[in-house]
């Protein structure tokens, strides 16, 4: 019980040293990361149901060869390819925010840093290392939560092109 308490310690000394900032960058990291989680799962177990009940559809037509059966055709494909889609955008645009939260953590780190250098000069290592903590936590967790989030936004959309491939194949007119 002693360990998790020291890592909780642990976490809330990062997320002080880190100030307001690595808070937004955690806050848009989670939001990232349920956004991908709900993806996989989503890809995982809600879309094969989809792919069936399309199919069952498409099947159960008896003219699957005019120019009306076509645009039906590409009706349910663009259905798949619109749920597989979903929060994509959302997820690359957070991937993207995230370095630009940790550059304005590096900004305001700066700042202190450059404020403890007026009021005290630089006799003052502990206040200015304070602001340059900041700065180095702030960079760090931006780009990490960018990078993860980076590739695995790049997996999803990969997967979601390959599953509407899957699906257009499987509506083939006969």
């Amino acid at each position: 019980m002693t360990s998790l308490s020291d890592g909780l310690f642990q976490v809330e000394l990062l997320m002080e040293s880190g100030g307001s900032v690595l808070w937004l960058i955690l806050f848009a990291s989670v939001l990232m990361w349920s956004l991908i989680i709900e993806r996989y799962l989503f890809v995982l177990f809600e879309h094969p149901k989809q792919v069936k009940r399309l199919i069952n559809e498409w099947q159960q037509r008896k003219d699957r060869n005019s120019w009306f059966a076509h645009q039906i055709r590409q009706g349910m494909i663009t259905e798949s390819r619109i749920s597989l889609q979903r929060y994509l955008m959302t997820i690359r645009t957070l991937t993207m925010a995230l370095p630009m939260l940790g550059l304005l953590g590096t900004v305001s780190g700066m700042i202190q840093t450059f404020d403890v250098m007026t009021v005290f000069g630089t006799g003052n290592a502990r206040g200015m290392a304070g602001g340059i903590s900041v700065a180095l936590i702030t960079t760090m967790g931006g780009l990490l939560t960018a990078l993860s989030g980076l590739y695995f936004s790049t997996q999803l959309s990969q997967r979601a092109e390959r599953e509407v491939d899957k699906v257009a194949d499987a509506l083939r007119r006969e």
